[in-house]
C-alpha cells in the first residue's frame, strides 16, 4: 500500500478511536498475521508506525 494511503488511514483512525487507535491498528495486524496475510499485516504495522508519529514523544 502507498505511505500516502497508509498515513490517510492512521489519520482517519486517530480521529475516530483517539488514543486507543494505535491499539485497534494492532489488533487488525495481530488478527491478519495469524491468518497468514502477511502482506496486509505489514500494511497494519506501517499504520501503527504513522500513528506513533501523530501521537508524538511520550511525556515524562
Amino acid at each position: 500500500m502507498e505511505v500516502i494511503k497508509t498515513t490517510e488511514i492512521a489519520h482517519a483512525l486517530y480521529r475516530a478511536h483517539g488514543d486507543k487507535a494505535e491499539w485497534e491498528a494492532a489488533q487488525r495486524e495481530m488478527q491478519l498475521r495469524e491468518a497468514g496475510d502477511q502482506s496486509q499485516a505489514a500494511t497494519w504495522r506501517a499504520i501503527r508506525g504513522n500513528l506513533r508519529r501523530l501521537r508524538g514523544a511520550n511525556q515524562s
